[in-house]
């Protein structure tokens, strides 16, 4: 049986229940859609001055890295939650095959376009392939590995 993915509206308050970031460093605004194996996220944080990211004036087109982490974080929650559990925290421990397309993120005037899909691992040890976009221009893309705090 294939699941279908549907698309869904979860905002910033809902967010922030499914992950350890608050405040201003939860850089996500809403769930777009999520399935078990893929989840796709929106962010206008990135323009936003007080960005806790923004070093002189400037956010790094790096921290779009950030964005994905805190998008997995957020489906593992999901898929979590989905089971009547709760998502244990993990650390972001491995980026690899990394592409940036631009230097930086503030100057972009789309929302930014978070997509994780889940390649293998379950709770907090797990490795996604993410991509940020903005509109149909691919930002950064690459892979993230998440372990389990100890």
């Amino acid at each position: 049986m294939v699941k279908q993915r549907l698309a869904i509206s979860i905002n910033k308050a809902e967010i922030r229940t499914l992950i350890p970031h608050s405040g201003l460093m939860c850089l996500l605004d809403s769930v777009t859609e999520w399935d078990d194996r893929s989840i796709s996220c929106i962010s206008n944080t990135h323009r936003d001055p007080t960005n806790p990211l923004r070093r002189d004036e400037r956010l790094s087109a790096l921290h779009a890295f950030e964005y994905a982490a805190q998008t997995a974080a957020v489906h593992g929650g999901l898929r979590a939650r989905s089971a009547g559990m709760t998502a244990p925290p993990g650390y972001l421990v491995a980026l690899r095959d990394a592409h940036l397309q631009v230097m930086r993120l503030d100057d972009i005037a789309s929302p930014l376009q978070i997509c994780a899909h889940r390649l293998f691992g379950d709770a907090a040890n797990t490795v996604y392939e993410c991509r940020v976009s903005a509109g149909n221009v691919l930002l950064a893309d690459g892979r993230i590995t998440i372990m389990l705090r100890t």
